[in-house]
């Protein structure tokens, strides 16, 4: 990227910046009475929810601050009890990568939002939001709260069967400033970060931050970079008791992709084998291809087995602007109006250099020419291609009065989605085209849909103090999900897709108490039913992502929605040194749906989608924080989970035979058993540290447990019988920090340096399972190592 590409969308930014500042100084508004801004960073470091009736658990700004720069802030709250979090990076941040499952729900059966927005279920081929990586820098994150087994009603997310996680921004400070963090480390990393503070404007209390944030680095493996540069924006007016607030998000991301790998190959080329990406890597690119597509005789070069073992320059890129306001505003007697509008703008493109594809004669060269026969490489770029424009509200009234304290508010959500599968010529002599750019002008449009959802909830909700000692809560939530599919291009099917589908539940309830037994213990529980609309989406478990005749079936059959009923029961205590919770729950999760492809990843095959039965989970976790001595802390989770499938698959073809796949009692997929988080922590002020270990369990990638076919059925005469080898092993890492603050230092203040070392013992490991889906049995080229040993050195400073 050339240096006035960087500067631009910075100095736009800060011209932004500016013109709000100044409109906002020169309106002088006049709030009478007006308070300060409460900052929304957290004392404690470490929260566990008391006087909730669900289990909640909540991290401050330090967790991510003592973080390695630029670590993701799904990986922060990785420490809290029932979570599990996966990625192939050190920072957590990679997004083909990421996954994190909370109590057996993965995080497309989760809700995020950000200040109130809704981020959607962040998956890699987003269609409803996009990753909290990209929403906003981790540097302006104040605090996280994660509601393990079901968000609350307001919440706005329609894929939450599981809990929810809500990040929320720094408010500016009152005080003219300007802070800087400076990080390098392993693989040539590199990253900086600027926030300027301007400080209470005039007497209205106007204040108002802007950042900017620029990291590259290279991959831990094989060749590649993964870059990205944020602009955060945010404006603070107070109005007496209430506030308003606003904010401009504004992000690109480029990152080249880590080998899909499986058990086969991790056994033949091992946990560092990567993609040939590298320029002196082209000539065997195209001889793969060419032995594949049978234009030279194989074999193919050793260690190479199969045209699958490495496939060429992968990335994904990600540009997306996010942009809120929200009104906080107290009035009459007891009363508030909470309000949020939005607008989230994305532009993506995932791309693999593909041998199942030549570039034909004639294909555009992306330059404003033609690339001749001849000249054109066996080799094409394959895209997936998205496109978002959504734009919401989100409003809440709310009267406390007596014993109660009512609630009741909206959420409404338009967002279109286009979606498209291309492919770009590339010349046989050295590809003209760089995977980190988008690509333009392709010879061959295979798919593109138009999509659009719009989504209505509402809820109510009563707050009930009975009496000092006792709180019950009791509401309900409405959701309803339209989903609209529109064929622009389909090349696939002698007819195109186009229809609808809808998800609706008029009432999901949710009741609780919270009771107080002492100043040290209480009691809480919950029970919650959730829904979780269908994805529009022509990739992934979507409807949509099926040939036209089979979305008929679908439609004409019922195609339920899935739902979930949540139970949970647990205690906390809390004393001046010490913190702990305890939890039990069960939960009844109904009408799975699965998604099966039949090809491999690359070639990007229709998903057969049906309703298969429902799942059963129940689980135990325990959390507990120690101020065992001055200065020093020990923080412990432990947790086990039971997920199983509680009933068999069948699965008719179109001769209408059937085929049975022995899912019964079987353990959910990515959900491991056990876990257990420590982490000893030292803190004086001046010198600070961190040493931590997370054990994560086995986990299954195969919904059959196997590795061998148990299927039973015309076609499987003499099914195995299920040996329970689809699971990857058990692994622990060691993750250790250590920092000094300088304090006071001329024209500056708060200077300080950190070092952050992840995975100390340098295991190998397989973080990611399930980046190419999950298959019913046997090996599977689905499974992503897990990074080495990697330092980082970080120096940060007020002025």
């Amino acid at each position: 990227m050339t240096r006035s590409a960087i500067k631009a969308p910075l100095a736009r930014a800060f011209n932004v910046a500016a013109t709000v500042a100044a409109v906002l100084a020169a309106a002088n508004v006049q709030a009478a009475g007006t308070d300060t801004p409460a900052d929304t960073t957290l004392e404690e470091v470490l929260v566990f929810g008391r006087g909730q009736s669900r289990q909640v658990s909540e991290v401050s700004a330090i967790e991510i601050e003592q973080s390695a720069p630029g670590t993701s802030a799904l990986k922060v709250i990785s420490k809290l009890p029932g979570v599990s979090f996966q990625s192939a990076d050190a920072y957590g941040a990679y997004e083909w990568s990421t996954r994190i499952t909370v109590r057996g729900f993965n995080q497309n059966q989760l809700g995020f939002t950000l200040d109130g927005v809704p981020l959607g279920d962040m998956s890699y081929g987003n269609h409803n939001g996009l990753h909290i990586s990209r929403a906003i820098s981790s540097e302006n994150i104040g605090n996280a709260i994660l509601s393990q087994g079901a968000g609350s009603l307001e919440t706005a997310s329609s894929s939450n069967l599981g809990g929810t996680l809500q990040f929320y921004s720094i408010d500016p400070a009152h005080e003219l400033g300007l802070n800087l963090a400076l990080t390098g480390g392993s693989d040539s990393d590199q990253r900086g970060f600027i926030r300027f503070e301007t400080g209470d404007l005039g007497s209205a209390g106007t204040n108002a931050y802007i950042s900017y944030t620029n990291q590259q680095t290279d991959k831990w493996k094989g060749y590649g970079e993964q870059k990205q540069e944020h602009a955060n924006f945010k404006v603070v007016q107070p109005l007496g008791d209430g506030k308003l607030s606003a904010f401009y998000n504004w992000s690109d991301r480029q990152e080249n992709d880590y080998q899909d790998l499986s058990f086969d190959m991790i056994n033949r080329l091992g946990y560092d084998w990567d993609n040939l990406s590298a320029p002196s890597d082209w000539p065997l690119m195209v001889q793969v291809a060419q032995i594949y597509q049978g234009t030279l005789p194989g074999p193919y070069p050793s260690p190479i087995g199969t045209v699958d073992d490495s496939y060429a320059n992968a990335a994904g890129l990600r540009k997306d602007h996010l942009m809120g306001a929200t009104l906080n505003l107290p009035f009459g007697d007891g009363w508030s109006w909470d309000t949020t509008i939005y607008r989230h703008e994305n532009k993506g493109q995932g791309i693999w250099f593909t041998p199942y594809v030549p570039t034909p004669a004639g294909a555009p060269d992306g330059r404003g020419g033609t690339i001749a026969s001849g000249a054109n490489a066996p080799i094409s770029v394959r895209t997936t291609e998205y496109d978002i424009d959504r734009q919401g509200v989100t409003s809440a009234l709310t009267w406390a009065t007596g014993a109660h304290t009512l609630s009741a508010g909206l959420w409404i959500e338009d967002n279109d989605f286009n979606q498209a599968r291309r492919f770009y010529g590339l010349e046989l002599a050295a590809p003209q085209r760089d995977s980190l750019e988008f690509m333009t002008d392709p010879f061959f449009t295979q798919w593109q849909y138009a999509f659009n959802t719009s989504t209505d909830q509402f809820f109510v909700q009563d707050v009930w103090a009975i009496n000092d000692a006792l709180k019950i809560n009791f509401g309900f939530k409405s959701l309803n999900v339209k989903n609209r599919a529109r064929a622009v291009v389909d090349t696939r099917f002698p007819t195109s897709l186009a229809g609808s589908i809808e998800a609706s539940e008029d009432f999901l309830p949710q009741v609780g108490f919270n009771y107080t037994i002492n100043d040290e213990n209480e009691v809480f529980g919950a029970a919650t039913k959730n829904m979780r609309a269908f994805i529009a989406s022509a990739t992934g478990a979507s409807p949509f992502a099926t040939s036209p005749d089979n979305f008929a079936v679908l439609k004409a059959a019922g195609l339920d929605p899935e739902t979930s009923t949540t139970y949970e029961l647990g205690w906390r205590y809390t004393v001046a040194d010490l913190q702990a919770v305890a939890a039990l729950y069960y939960v009844d999760f109904k009408d799975r749906l699965l998604g099966n492809t039949l090809c491999s990843g690359i070639v990007g095959c229709p998903v057969v989608l049906q309703n298969v039965g429902d799942v059963k989970t129940q689980g135990a976790e325990v959390g507990v924080r120690w101020a065992f001595m001055e200065n020093w802390s020990w923080y412990n989770s432990l947790s086990y989970n039971d997920s199983q499938y509680q009933d068999d698959v069948i699965q008719v073809n179109t001769a209408g035979e059937q085929t049975v796949i022995p899912t019964g009692d079987k353990q959910v997929v990515d959900a491991p058993k056990e876990l257990f988080k420590s982490e000893l922590g030292y803190d004086n002020g001046t010198i600070f540290g961190k040493l931590g270990v997370d054990f994560t369990g086995e986990r299954y990638f195969t919904y059959t447990n196997s590795l061998c076919d148990p299927r039973t059925g015309p076609a499987f005469p003499t099914p195995c019988t299920p040996d329970g080898k689809g699971k990857v092993d058990s692994y622990t890492l060691v993750n250790v920090s250590l920092g000094y603050r300088f304090k006071d230092f001329g024209f500056g203040k708060n200077l300080s340096i950190q070092a952050n070392v992840t995975n100390l013992t340098d295991e190998s490991y397989v973080s990611t399972i399930g980046s190419n889906g999950f298959g019913n049995s046997g090996d599977n080229q689905t499974l992503l190592a897990g990074a080495p040993l990697q330092w980082f050195i970080s120096l940060n400073g007020q002025f």
